[in-house]
């Protein structure tokens, strides 16, 4: 009698485990089979990058050699100051490129829409696609600088595409106008979520709207701030295909990246081994940014939870 007591309780914990059956599996197989490719490919790369492997991996042992060669050489030194200046310059203008088109659409004003539509519509042409145009705009031969030329202003000079100093710059404005949309929902998303009846409150109390958003507002969006420049950063540690269709790495090599110098390496070189390097030097680089930020979310989510 007591056996038969005691199994009970489990029967319906047993029978929805058995009812939720298709919906683990539709979630966890995908996610399990996922993280075991980038584990295994993760390890894998790492061990090619101690070889001397070149076109095809080989066994055998060389330290450091491959981190070394690839750090002293010249092409990831540009590549690496490029990527302070391209990630920098383009986390912190398209976040607030972002910023400033949430703010104005949430006035509630008319077509509002249509217009999120419009900013938003350039997360779905791919980066190629993104490069490719932008190569055309900024091309002095074909785009802009010929426009205004034929307008007759024939002084004007936009030649960034072709300056070495200058090109880098054409490959943030691309960026910028890739990703600020992206950067746009999510801080309007944090704006709709502001507590209204604390704005309400401020009002009566006799704040503007300049108080309001630099008091009460925009502190409230640092934690959506925050995800935005980590996402941001992401992307610029990783680009590659926006480079290769806007400048190719140049005028010469002045617009590399780290990406470019790994395909480079490894496929035009047939390099593996320092190829191969250089991706762990990527990944470190995206650990360094992305580890603190999930030591943040692990602490923010301990603080709610003991809150």
């Amino acid at each position: 009698m007591t056996n038969a007591v005691s199994i009970r309780p489990g029967r319906p914990a047993a029978t929805e485990l058995v009812r939720r059956l298709p919906e683990y599996l539709m979630i966890w197989v995908p996610l399990l089979l996922s993280a075991a490719h980038l584990v295994s490919f993760s390890l894998w790369t790492i061990w090619i990058s101690f070889t001397p492997s070149t076109l095809i991996p080989v066994s055998g042992w060389v330290g450091l050699r491959n981190y070394s060669a690839v750090a002293a050489s010249r092409n990831w030194q540009i590549a690496f100051d490029n990527l302070l200046l391209f990630g920098s310059a383009f986390v912190v203008l398209s976040a607030a490129t972002g910023l400033v088109l949430a703010i104005l659409l949430d006035q509630r004003i008319r077509g509002e829409n249509v217009l999120r539509s419009i900013f938003l519509y350039p997360l779905a042409v791919s980066f190629v696609v993104t490069g490719t145009v932008w190569s055309w705009l900024l091309n002095p031969g074909l785009g802009i600088q010929k426009l205004v030329h034929d307008l007759g202003w024939t002084t004007f000079k936009f030649d960034w595409l072709i300056d070495r100093d200058m090109a880098i710059w054409t490959i943030v404005i691309a960026a910028i106008w890739q990703s600020s949309g992206f950067a746009m929902a999510l801080f309007l998303a944090g704006l709709r979520s502001v507590d209204a009846d604390i704005i309400k409150a401020a009002q009566i109390d006799g704040a503007g709207p300049v108080r309001i958003y630099r008091r009460i507002i925009l502190p409230s969006l640092w934690p959506i701030t925050i995800t935005v420049v980590v996402i941001q950063l992401q992307f610029a540690i990783s680009t590659f295909d926006l480079v290769r269709a806007l400048t190719n790495g140049g005028p010469g090599i002045a617009t590399q990246l780290p990406a470019l110098v790994v395909y480079d390496l490894m496929f035009q070189r047939s390099l593996l081994g320092r190829g191969a390097a250089a991706a762990v030097l990527m990944l470190l680089i995206l650990l360094a940014v992305l580890l603190p930020y999930a030591a943040w979310r692990y602490i923010q989510r301990r603080r709610a939870a003991h809150a």
